[in-house]
This record gives C-alpha cells, sequence and structure tokens, in this order.
C-alpha cells in the first residue's frame, strides 16, 4: 500500500516541477552577476535557525544539507514536505529607493526508510536565481547638435533547478554516512536593449548560460548521547569542483542580428562544509555552522585559448548559528509542543561588481513550528513558519533590505505498519 503512495508523490512532484521551475522569487540588481543568488536548499525549519543545517539530525523533518541525516528516519514513517516563500525587498542608494515583492512554490522534499538503518530522500530544489528589470534614461547630442534621448534597460531571469536523490547508512551506533546526487538544469539569461531617439529597441543582446549536468554531495555524521539527556552530533559535508556541462549564447537583434555561441567552460565550486549540534532534553538545541564554497578557482566564462577566467568570482564562506526550544516535546497541551527558533548567519558574496568593495552580508531569523496531530494516523505533522530579516550591499552603491517569509508543512505518515481493526 505504502509503495502505491511513494508512487503518487513522486509523480505529483514531478508534474508541480513546472510551477517550481516557471516561477522566480526574487528581483535584484545583484543577481546580474554571476549564476544569480545561490539558494541554500535549508528547509523552513533551518531557515528559522539562520541556515544551521550541517550537524542537524532529526526524525521529524528533512534536511537534505546533509545528506548523512536521511538514517535517522524512523523505520515507520514517510514524510513529505513541501515549502512556499515570500520576498519583500527595499533597494535604496543615495538618492531614491524602491520596493519589491515575489512569492511563490519553492521545493518539494520527501524521505524514508529503506531498511533498518537506512533512509532515502528526494525532491525538486532551487539552486539559483536571477530576477531584476532596470532602466535608465540619458540624454546626448547628436551630429547636428540638437539633444536625442536614449534608453537603456537591463533584464535578468531564470534561473538553474536541480532534481536529487539520496542515501544514508548508519555505520555501528554512532556514525552515519550519505551522498546526494543532483541533476541540474535550466539556464540564466541577462538581456541588453538600448532604444535611441523615437526609434524601436535599437538593439537588444541577450547572454544566456545553460546548465545540464550532474553532481555529488558527501556527508558524514558523528552522533552520540550522554547521561541520556545530551545529545552531540558533529556533521561534514563535502562537493568536488563539477563542470556545468551547458553552454553559452550570445543573440543580438535589432539594427544589428547576430547570433554567437562560445566555447567558454563554467563549473560549480568545491564545497566544504562543518556544523555542530548540541541537544539538552530534547528540548534545547543549540548549532553552529560554518561553509566554504571555492568559487575563486573555479572556472568561469573561462577562454581554453588564454587559460583564463573572462571574468572572476570569489571564495564564498558563511557562519550561521540558531538555537531551537521546545517547552515539554511530550506534553499535552498543544503550547507544550511548539518550537522556537531564533538564528543568524554572516557571509560574502561569491561575485564582483565592477568598481565596488561589497560589504559582509547578514541575516537575523525567527521562527514558529506547530503541531498538527493526526487522529487517524496517530502521527504529528508540522506547519513551520520564519521571517527573515537580511542585508546585501551598502547605500553609497545599492543596498537591498529584505524580509523573507517562509512557510512549509511536513507531512509525517506511519505507512509501514499494518493498522488493527
Amino acid at each position: 500500500m505504502y509503495k502505491n503512495k511513494v508512487l503518487v508523490l513522486v509523480l505529483s512532484s514531478l508534474v508541480s516541477l513546472q510551477f517550481v521551475v516557471a516561477q522566480n522569487n526574487i528581483n535584484s540588481p545583484y543577481t546580474r552577476y554571476g549564476y544569480g543568488d545561490i539558494s541554500e536548499t535549508n528547509s523552513g525549519e533551518q531557515r528559522a535557525l539562520g541556515g544551521v543545517a550541517i550537524g542537524s539530525r532529526s526524525h521529524s523533518y528533512i534536511n537534505t544539507v546533509n545528506p548523512a541525516s536521511y538514517s535517522a528516519v524512523d523505520s515507520m514513517t514517510f514524510m513529505f514536505d513541501i515549502g512556499t516563500s515570500a520576498l519583500s525587498s527595499r533597494f535604496s542608494d543615495a538618492n531614491k529607493s524602491v520596493r519589491t515583492f515575489n512569492a511563490n512554490l519553492e521545493y518539494l522534499t520527501m524521505q524514508f526508510p529503506l531498511s533498518k538503518g537506512m533512509g532515502f530522500s528526494a525532491g525538486l530544489l532551487p539552486y539559483s536565481f536571477a530576477g531584476y528589470n532596470m532602466y535608465n534614461v540619458d540624454q546626448i547630442k547628436g551630429p547636428e547638435g540638437d539633444t536625442i534621448s536614449t534608453s537603456k534597460g537591463f533584464t535578468g531571469t531564470g534561473g538553474f533547478s536541480q532534481v536529487y536523490m539520496g542515501l544514508s547508512q548508519k555505520i555501528g551506533k554512532h556514525i552515519s554516512l550519505g551522498a546526494n546526487v543532483y541533476y541540474m538544469y535550466g539556464s540564466v539569461n541577462n538581456t541588453r536593449s538600448l532604444r535611441i531617439g523615437s526609434l524601436a529597441d535599437s538593439t537588444i543582446q541577450t547572454n544566456s548560460i545553460k546548465a545540464s549536468n550532474f553532481r555529488l554531495r558527501y556527508g558524514v555524521q558523528f552522533y552520540n548521547t550522554f547521561d541520556k539527556k545530551h545529545d552531540v552530533t558533529l556533521g561534514l559535508i563535502y562537493e568536488h569542483t563539477a563542470k556545468l556541462n551547458g553552454d553559452f549564447s550570445q543573440i543580438t537583434a535589432g539594427v544589428l542580428n547576430d547570433t554567437t555561441i562560445n566555447n567558454y567552460q563554467f563549473e560549480l565550486p568545491t564545497v566544504f562544509g562543518i556544523g555542530l549540534n548540541y541537544t539538552y532534553d530534547n528540548r534545547i538545541s543549540i548549532g553552529i555552522d560554518y561553509s566554504l564554497q571555492k568559487w575563486a578557482s573555479t572556472k568561469y566564462f573561462w577562454n581554453p585559448t588564454t587559460a583564463t577566467n573572462t571574468e572572476s568570482l570569489n571564495d564564498r564562506s558563511k557562519l550561521s548559528v540558531g538555537i531551537e526550544y521546545t517547552p515539554k516535546p511530550l506534553g499535552r497541551k498543544f503550547s507544550d509542543r511548539i518550537h522556537y527558533r531564533l538564528g543568524s548567519n554572516i557571509s560574502n558574496a561569491y561575485y564582483n561588481v565592477p568598481g565596488v568593495t561589497l560589504p559582509k552580508n547578514y541575516g537575523l531569523s525567527f521562527g514558529i513550528g506547530l503541531p498538527i496531530y493526526g487522529k487517524f494516523t496517530q502521527t504529528i505533522s508540522t506547519l513551520n513558519a520564519s521571517i527573515e530579516y537580511g542585508k546585501v550591499g551598502s547605500s553609497a552603491n545599492l543596498r537591498e533590505d529584505y524580509f523573507k517569509f517562509t512557510m512549509n508543512l511536513v507531512f509525517n505518515e506511519h505507512w509501514f505498519f499494518k493498522r488493527k481493526l
């Protein structure tokens, strides 16, 4: 019976894939650079904790950041997690400010046991988003001394999405190993247009980077319980450099018409991560994560003729801390089982903005988890909500202050036993 349910959910997830890919939940000029805004692939619970995930090991939610966590799934439990988000941003410089708002379905994941000590997970996740729409109006002198109006437009769309499958196995009583395999697809499109005088768009140029590749992530967790109330987990993740296996094209239309497909090469970076989590009596959990993405040594617009990158990127590091509190996990009152979460993080941009030195980015988040009791299945699902405030850039050039609202529902059902009538 449960196999049929799994099949139905897998098929419905694939259908929903079109909605996940078609929508874009960001509107930032900073997504003009690199592959756009890189997603952390955190679940709603982890976003409320500032992104803490590498050392997280739970049987009640899905942790795709460290695949070694899948083996923590209960032997009779099937979980399905669907996440949505809304982003409200304010962009400001020394002269003015504007506000934007975007919302969409963001990710779909599932997890269930394959055998004792072995867990499996699969789903759809974003990798990056590109979204912006800017224009600039100016006046230039014509050949006869007259004034001609010009308009320059800059538009970005698209992003990379990824389908993943992961497997995790316990080794003894205190070690778990895991791996995710991802298939990435999609395109990042940057368009520039120039309009002169009363003419239509004189020239429109679109640059597209397409992706179609597989990559792997490895994870390990070392965990132990001391004096029955103290749980400690150390987690590690690693990804090696992977080819993007896409292509770059430049299409020019209007006064000039041309299509160019260059042999530029693109890569995704080596990733290292370490996280430590401590839990007391299943009520208080504190975690800290550090991750490093080696973007500076990856190929990005790599020209094989000159053996150099046409554009450069920066190594990106991120430090996250978070705390979760549950008054009484086994309490009878609804308020006893509410999860309260708080977190923060600090990171740097992986892209370069010409002529600008970007400051550190930081974020502060808060969230709650509300238990939903299933009377028939006698299981507890969870509705999670979080609010994150973040800052990107500076007002000296362009500063983005944003609030990101995330809501996800984790369905938790017992599908692996026969009910007695």
